[in-house]
């Protein structure tokens, strides 16, 4: 195994650590985001206003994309299960 491939494997486990995390993150934001701007709007400022809808919006979407995650991890297990089948 070169250095240009393993810089390469990691890379590419980077890149799917972002693809996979991605839809939880943006949830968060946005249902954060919305949250701030209520609480700014209206003057309350309760802690758990914020926490509650952020964890069952990203409880949602976790389970929405559950599949789109479980076939991207089993492509990038794949490609390293050829290459190290390759090398051996």
């Amino acid at each position: 195994m070169t250095d240009a491939s393993v810089l390469d494997i990691a890379r590419s486990g980077l890149w799917v650590l972002i693809v996979i995390s991605a839809p939880m993150m943006v949830v968060g934001l946005v249902v954060g985001l919305v949250i701030a701007l209520f609480q700014a709007l209206t003057q309350i400022q309760e802690l758990t206003l914020v926490f509650v809808p952020k964890v069952v919006g990203i409880f949602v979407t976790l389970m929405v994309v559950l599949p789109f995650m479980g076939a991207t991890l089993g492509v990038y297990m794949q490609r390293i299960v050829e290459l190290i089948v390759a090398s051996g």
